[in-house]
């Protein structure tokens, strides 16, 4: 009765199941969605007759259901099916062979002599265009000589490749290709081989392997071992005798495995686990290369002073500590209510931070107060030095007369990281505690040359009476030395009154060619002033071009301007620079800018 019950419920969802498939797809009842997973619970404990496609094989009841299933987009029938999880014979029939690859270089016609139309204008083939030709372009093309045809390209066919068709490492493979390279590394070993034998007969020959021979009879012995460990130790010189050339400092080379191995010690450094043999010492891990701890520490040595600290000195210098209290501050803070994060808001952790250190101050200031004010004890704390106390001291300070520290423990004077008091040159003062006219130098000498040597009172009393200070060059020193307007108006007054007593004595009927004479006089000196002008003009432009390219540079490659002589402007000099000059209030300025 069990039996008959369960087919007439299989004949029914089979029923029903088919007229799903005719009709239009709806929305299953909760009786109906009741059966079918009764069904398929009958089905899986063999109670009820497996499901068959239409092929009418037996479709399994435990395959999941997201395999079974069939998309809409390939059965909409909705019949029970496994046809769509097996191979697709039409699309198996697309697919190429195993043994179809691409033919490479190969010729199906013989090369042409002649030019053909639609043909590639610089090689001569009929498979490509004159923009796709892959040949080095000619001078003169195939087009217009006639000659040098190349050959026509293989089509080549287009392989549909199926999923492992394209995933195949080996198609296409010519094992004939891998025989000529086996041919060839056999050719070269038997070169070398001849070659060893004609140098070990031309060594016989000459008694050169009589000695060598003989030792080597006494390491190996005359048996056959000694042979083949011989022949193997000849085989091995021609490899290792190159390793010493690829051996390199933080690398390890070795000839039989072919290998580099990184080494992260340097040979001349002292191995971490070599520095404190106690076996209760810092712990050292040899796959890291990492010692965390002091090797030291059970010496009594300070940190400061050994060579190495452990690895974890390092990373507890800096501002590492630092930055952990910030940590350690705005996890505390985090726990108390304080929305603050060190990598979030990094300011407003600093500033919490250094309010919460200003209050902690405070706080205690406040408790020490409260303390002092009912328990008393401040007369404790402002109690005299030790020192005072007893009289007694192991600092020893010698006095004069007069109360003057002689010997002892004098006041440290504060110096910077830079080096002072470094006299060079047998000076007695450093460069730059001398300033005259723009220049540093030394006061000692009044040197204003930073590499001379010290002169003493001897040099201050030349600097004193001669102001001319080292020129560069010797074009600069035959130079003459401008004039002073001083010296030029004194120039001016003595020629003035040497022509006024040309003048008186003179008589008047030579009064004419006097004033001829002055007209030519002051033609010359308007001449020599014109001469100076234009000679100031060209200095003053060459002074404007090198300041602009000064500019350009960067300001650390500036050179050093401390030698240059400084001395007065002349008139000319004075007059060029007011030609030359930058006005931007002048109406023209711009324009003169753009030229």
């Amino acid at each position: 009765m069990p039996e008959e019950s369960a087919d007439r419920t299989a004949q029914e969802s089979e029923g029903v199941v088919g007229l799903e498939a005719l009709e239009e797809p709806k929305k299953m009842t909760r009786e109906d969605w009741r059966k079918k997973k009764e069904l398929e619970e009958q089905r899986k404990l063999g109670n009820a007759p497996a499901e068959v496609d239409e092929e009418g094989k037996d479709i399994n009841p435990h395959i999941p259901q997201y395999i079974s299933s069939v998309p809409w987009y390939i059965d909409p029938s909705k019949r029970p099916t496994l046809k769509h999880q097996r191979p697709q014979e039409e699309n198996q029939s697309n697919f190429s062979t195993i043994g179809e690859w691409y033919k490479r270089g190969v010729q199906e016609k013989p090369v042409t002599t002649k030019f053909r139309k639609g043909s590639c204008e610089n090689c001569g083939a009929m498979t490509h265009k004159k923009k796709d030709c892959l040949e080095r372009p000619r001078k003169v093309g195939a087009k217009f000589t006639g000659t040098g045809m190349a050959p026509d390209e293989h089509a080549q066919i287009q392989l549909a490749l199926d999923y492992d068709g394209k995933r195949d490492r080996w198609n296409g493979y010519d094992p004939e290709e891998h025989m000529r390279i086996v041919e060839e590394y056999s050719k070269v070993d038997l070169a070398k081989r001849t070659l060893k034998a004609q140098k070990l007969q031309e060594e016989l020959a000459s008694g050169k392997l009589v000695d060598q021979a003989a030792s080597s009879r006494k390491q190996y012995g005359d048996d056959e071992h000694g042979a083949q460990e011989r022949e193997h130790n000849s085989e091995d010189e021609d490899e290792d005798k190159y390793a010493d050339d690829v051996d390199m400092p933080g690398q390890n080379f070795d000839s039989k495995r072919r290998i580099t191995v990184r080494n992260l010690r340097i040979r001349e450094d002292i191995a971490k686990y070599l520095r404190n043999l106690d076996p209760n010492s810092a712990y050292y891990d040899p796959k890291t290369r990492a010692m965390r701890e002091n090797p030291y520490h059970n010496t009594g040595m300070v940190p400061e002073e050994v060579g190495y600290a452990g690895d974890n000195f390092a990373r507890y210098t800096g501002d590492t500590i630092t930055m952990a209290q910030s940590q350690l501050f705005a996890w505390e803070a985090y726990d108390k209510g304080s929305e603050v994060h060190l990598q979030a808001d990094p300011t407003k952790l600093e500033l919490l931070h250094q309010s919460f250190k200003v209050k902690k101050e405070d706080y205690k200031e406040k408790q020490k107060d409260s303390i002092l004010a009912k328990y008393g004890g401040q007369e404790h704390l402002d109690a005299p030095p030790r020192e005072l106390l007893l009289a007694q001291t192991e600092d020893y300070v010698e006095y004069s007369r007069h109360g003057a520290v002689l010997k002892g423990q004098e006041k440290a004077v504060a110096r910077s990281k830079y080096e002072e008091d470094v006299f060079i040159n047998n000076h007695t003062a450093i460069w730059g505690s001398y300033w005259r006219e723009g220049c540093w130098g030394f006061k000692c000498c009044h040197s204003l040359v930073k590499q001379s040597y010290c002169t003493g009172d001897a040099g201050i009393k030349t600097a004193s009476t001669i102001c001319t200070p080292f020129e560069e060059g010797l074009e600069e020193e035959e130079e003459e030395e401008p004039k002073s307007l001083m010296e030029m108006h004194r120039e001016k007054m003595e020629k003035k009154k040497k022509k006024k007593n040309k003048k008186n004595k003179k008589k008047s009927k030579h009064g004419k060619r006097d004033s001829d004479s002055s007209e030519e006089e002051e033609e010359e000196d308007e001449e020599t002033k014109k001469r100076k002008l234009k000679k100031a003009l060209c200095a003053e432009e060459a002074r404007l071009q090198q300041v602009a390219e000064l500019m350009l540079l960067d300001e650390r490659k500036r050179p050093y301007s401390s030698l240059q002589e400084v001395k007065e402007p002349t008139e000319e000099e004075m007059e060029a620079f007011r030609m030359k000059r930058y006005r931007p209030d002048d109406p023209m300025a711009s324009f003169l800018s753009q030229q």
